[in-house]
């Protein structure tokens, strides 16, 4: 009877350069090969367990790296690998044949917010903070308004707005008088 081992995977998409880790020894799947330490990079030395969200605040998570000292450390920490995807997957492997077992499960799909180098006598750790990339949804877009101005920055040619003129202002449903009830004031002395 075959025994099924099981495998953390990590790939984060930086822009030239995929790190590509796995918990130990290494693991071809999807035509990469998943390695234990990545020579540019280093390795992963922990991860913490994401925090769930509540409200408008998004699940994040961090993963610290032993980096291959301080060259790896400072080059990870550039502002264009801000937003890089950052996913993990649980796989499966066949412990004879070392071939991932159908499609592993995909734990996080995430990108990366912040770098923190963390530097203790005779050690160098780097913190990636990590958020969902449902952050996507959250990010306000201020500047885009339903004016023929705007949408034609959007989609330059496009002047469906500029004959749109002369149209009442709309208000939301309770806020185009002011509120009713009993105003109290100090009349004491």
């Amino acid at each position: 009877m075959d025994r099924i081992l099981l495998a953390g995977l990590m790939k984060a998409e930086l822009p030239g350069h995929t790190i590509l880790l796995c918990d130990g020894g290494f693991v071809p799947w999807n035509d990469e090969i998943y390695l234990g330490i990545d020579e540019t990079f280093g390795t992963v030395d922990k991860f913490t367990p994401p925090e769930e969200g509540i409200g408008d605040v998004i699940p994040a998570g961090t993963l610290t790296m032993l980096p291959n000292g301080d060259a790896s450390a400072i080059a990870l920490s550039q502002p264009a690998f801000q937003g890089s995807r950052i996913r993990f997957w649980i796989a499966e492997i066949n412990e004879v044949t070392g071939q991932v077992i159908g499609d592993p499960d995909l734990q996080a799909d995430w990108q990366l917010d912040r770098t923190t180098m963390r530097s203790k006598k005779g050690s160098r750790t780097l913190d990636i903070d990590m958020v969902s990339m449902a952050q996507r949804l959250l990010a306000k877009v201020e500047g885009i308004v339903l004016s023929s101005a705007s949408h034609s920055s959007i989609f330059p040619g496009e002047k469906g707005f500029d004959n749109a003129t002369g149209l009442g202002l709309n208000f939301a449903w309770g806020v185009a008088s002011p509120p009713r009830g009993v105003v109290a004031s100090n009349t004491g002395a």
